[in-house]
């Protein structure tokens, strides 16, 4: 039995491949003294690790995961606990012979060698395979199976070398406490420790032990079920564990892997079967361990007619039968992704869960990163913790969002569908009026916003000869041309956009000035009035948000944020609030709405509902103040993410239905139209060459690679100041770049619309990569309706980030003829801004 010490720099509880991949890194990193816990005992504690089958497609469409799995894949192969077999993706149906061209290109623009292939092909990998009913496969040569408790072993092994590092299994945790809102000590069943950080890595159990300091980590026990059928003489005789590819049978949700002299089959296409945390057997009751639950047969009887109809021949082989069946479980979160990070309701309290053994290692070495330097190497924008809003935290949410993504994980995902469990949660004042407006809702950070509104289909025909149609379904998806129509009638009139999802704080008291300053790279002691926009970055410089800052008072700030990212924000800011009280951090989201009027007729609908001077002289670009209209207090911020004439106009957000109806009814004479997030986020802002936090800005990347690096750099100290100033120093390795698609015709005529993450190729269909090794890809895509153009945003390598060099698109296994539009931030639309100061 070890002994526990008193007090530790880190308790890191959970030993599986994750909790022991932290406490290796944190070791590595230079901390001197780490506890790893377990309930169970070692080198199998019982937890996902243990029983999660351990192969690794390096592909996904998320650039994140992709480079976190490669990341652990090499760092398995240096701890020699990886073989390297190969695997294959196939295609029964049309539908998912499209998917496996898409995947394909994620895979070119992540750098991972892939190949599609025909059936005789698959044939020739895996012999023992039905090719008759192979439409196409995807082949990657470098899928691999693992040992993560022998790899998991290794590591704690090499930091308890370093004398850092003690490691007690068989020790449960009975209770974390905190002091004024950070972690103090850990309480177990050998003893108490003192510690300001724990990590939590403990799986399937992570939401129990958070509940213990009063946070949430939103994921729920969901059950994956397989089974191992042998002996097969097939397999025995390659005298292996693994001698053939693993296949991913990606129509019916399953996979097939040779385990020694057995098939290992496993499914995700049977019903979503949930568990609580609280409910998962012990050690000693479970019949083989806490998260092999019993199988239950009649959930699997479909999947196992689909493997016997692919495998007939090995499957019905003579004595070969069922001789392992379990209900595995693993994490399920409210949108499939890690959850990684410090939690928002508990400093010192960091999670590390939902994480499949794929991807172990490398949130390993990144969560250490992050816990020592602040930052990370690899961009874990949608893996933090911090994403999720409170009501996307609770029991319901997560549930009814693991219960619909569960068949998805090998499902068919269009990159802009919507989910639809759960809706509803948040709704600005105006929405009464979107629903009778048809308004087509997307949803973000639990908000409902109008994407389109089909009561605008009268446009269609008024712009008919500058809006088309997108012929191929999958453009098509989850879009509207309504859109283009939007942008044009607010281009010509007038438009009013929901604005209601941003994130909004009010930053006030003595120290604000010097607090802000800190935060962010712009000049914020400007005259009261004044807006800034200006990129947060994070400890390596790179972006960790954009916004707006609106001083409302000597020391007084307005902060404005978009939705998607603002619990994010919240986080970032709140951290680095001063010890001292001299700041006061206030969330208004709720409390306020916003609504964004604009067009060349916004001025002369504004002007009628208020006796405020609105005219460009006295109301400049750039500035912001507080006017009457038509009985609203409203903050009117001139500033434009869409490139017209106009304001953003916040209000309270219970007197927002008010000034809907009052600008609705003041605009009519001037053909005012409701237009759609899809102008606001996409056309308009691509039109501007607008950069989009999450798509644009990431923190692989800095502000002068983005064209936002600002003519002179003050002189108060900032977040990522030393890095940003080494960048403005060295020059840019990449530049940000509008590319215009030249021809839409594919092979077969028809025109296609390539979207986000398509890789950007050469001539000569190479893949172009920078000094850094970061590969070129699409990060925006859209309509230019104003333009009549097709647009797409990506950063270039200097030798290619010049006005009129042509490039290919890959998009759907064809190329696409592409040429740089303009390279920096210089609008296509109005380059001149003129519209907006007008």
């Amino acid at each position: 039995m070890n002994h526990l010490p008193d007090r530790t720099e880190a308790v890191v509880i959970g030993a599986g491949i994750v909790g022991n991949s932290v406490a290796h890194h944190l070791a590595q990193a230079g901390w001197h003294n780490i506890v790893l816990l377990d309930k169970g005992p070692l080198p199998d504690p019982g937890g996902s690790t243990g029983h999660a089958s351990n192969f690794i497609f390096p592909v996904d469409h998320s650039k994140e995961i992709t480079a976190i799995t490669v990341d652990s894949m090499h760092q398995y192969e240096k701890l020699g606990t990886l073989v390297t077999s190969g695997g294959v993706e196939i295609a029964r149906t049309e539908a998912r012979v499209e998917e496996l061209k898409r995947r394909m290109a994620s895979a070119r623009a992540w750098g991972i060698d892939s190949e599609l292939i025909g059936p005789a092909k698959v044939a020739e990998l895996v012999p023992f395979i039905d090719s008759s009913i192979v439409e196409l496969g995807f082949w990657t040569p470098s899928v691999a199976v693992v040992d993560p408790l022998r790899s998991g072993a290794l590591m704690r092994e090499q930091a308890q070398a370093l004398g850092t590092l003690t490691v007690s299994a068989n020790t449960e945790v009975t209770g974390i406490d905190t002091e004024r809102g950070r972690v103090s000590k850990v309480r177990t069943d050998r003893g108490d420790i003192e510690t300001d950080t724990v990590v939590v890595a403990c799986g399937v159990w992570s939401p129990r032990i958070a509940r213990m300091a009063g946070a949430r980590i939103p994921l729920t026990p969901a059950v994956h079920q397989l089974i191992d059928v042998g002996p097969i003489p097939w397999l025995a005789e390659t005298h292996s564990e693994i001698g053939y590819p693993i296949v991913r049978d990606m129509d019916p949700l399953m996979y097939e892997r040779q385990s020694g002299a057995d098939l290992e089959i496993g499914s995700y296409a049977h019903r979503a079967i949930l568990h609580d945390p609280d409910d998962i057997p012990s050690y000693e009751t479970a019949q083989l361990s806490p998260t092999q639950l019993p199988f239950t047969q009649e959930d699997f009887d479909p999947q196992m007619e689909d493997a016997l109809e692919l495998f007939p021949e090995i499957l019905n082989a003579p004595g070969a039968g069922i001789r392992h069946s379990i209900n595995g479980l693993l994490s399920m979160t409210p949108d499939g992704a890690p959850l990684l990070g410090e939690t928002p309701e508990v400093k010192g309290l960091w999670s590390a869960a939902s994480v499949w053994i794929k991807e172990g290692p490398g949130v390993g070495r990144l969560l250490a990163e992050w816990m020592t330097h602040g930052s990370t190497e690899i961009d874990l924008h949608g893996a933090d913790i911090a994403r999720f809003y409170p009501s996307q935290r609770t029991t319901t949410h997560v549930r009814e969002r693991a219960r619909e993504g569960f068949n998805k994980i090998y499902g068919i995902v269009h990159p802009n569908e919507q989910w639809e469990s759960n809706r509803g949660q948040r709704l600005s004042p105006f929405h009464t009026r979107e629903v009778e407006l048809s308004a087509r809702f997307f949803e973000v950070g639990g908000w409902e916003r109008p994407h389109w509104y089909e009561s605008n289909s009268s446009l269609l025909e008024e712009y008919a000869d500058r809006v088309s149609n997108r012929p191929h379904e999958w453009d098509a998806r989850w879009w509207s041309p309504i859109i283009n129509a939007e942008h044009l009638a607010m281009r010509e009139r007038v438009a009013m956009i929901d604005l209601t999802a941003f994130a909004q704080f009010d930053v006030s008291g003595p120290g604000a000035v010097e607090y802000l300053q800190r935060m962010a790279v712009a000049q914020v002691d400007r005259d009261v009035g004044r807006i800034i926009y200006t990129p947060i970055l994070d400890h390596s410089g790179g972006f960790r948000s954009d916004l707006t800052i609106v001083r409302l008072a000597t020391d007084h700030f307005r902060v404005i944020a978009g939705g998607a990212d603002g619990a994010r924000d919240k986080k970032w800011f709140t951290d680095h609030l001063p010890a001292d009280g001299s700041v006061v951090f206030t969330d208004m989201t709720s409390a306020v709405c916003t609504i964004g009027l604009w067009g060349p007729h916004a001025r002369d609908v504004l002007s009628s509902v208020t006796e405020a001077d609105l005219s460009a002289g006295t109301f400049p670009f750039g500035t912001a103040r507080h006017i009457d209209v038509d009985g609203v207090p409203t903050l009117a911020v001139k500033i434009s993410y869409v490139g017209d004439l106009g304001w953003e106009l916040h209000a309270p957000f219970e007197q927002g239905l008010k000034l809907w109806d009052t600008l609705f009814e003041a605009g009519s004479e001037h053909g005012i139209v409701p237009a759609g997030i899809g102008v606001y986020g996409t056309t308009g802002r691509l039109e501007k060459g607008y950069r989009l936090m999450g798509a644009e800005l990431e923190g692989e990347y800095d502000p002068v690679e983005a064209g936002l690096a600002l003519s002179k750099v003050k002189s108060p100290e900032f977040i990522g100041k030393q890095p940003y100033l080494e960048s403005r120093e060295q020059g840019a390795a990449a530049t940000l770049c509008t590319l215009s698609l030249k021809s839409h015709t594919d092979s077969a005529g028809v025109a296609r619309y390539p979207q986000a993450h398509s890789p950007i190729l050469s001539t000569n269909g190479d893949r172009l990569v920078d000094s850094k090794g970061r590969g070129s890809y699409v990060t925006s895509a859209g309509s230019a309706p104003s333009l009549g153009e097709y647009l797409l945003m990506g950063y270039l390598p200097k030798a290619y980030a010049s006005e009129g060099t042509e490039l290919l698109v890959e998009y759907m296994g064809e190329h696409y003829p592409v040429a740089v539009a303009r390279a920096g931030r210089t609008p296509l639309f109005d380059p001149d801004d003129e519209r907006m100061k007008s």
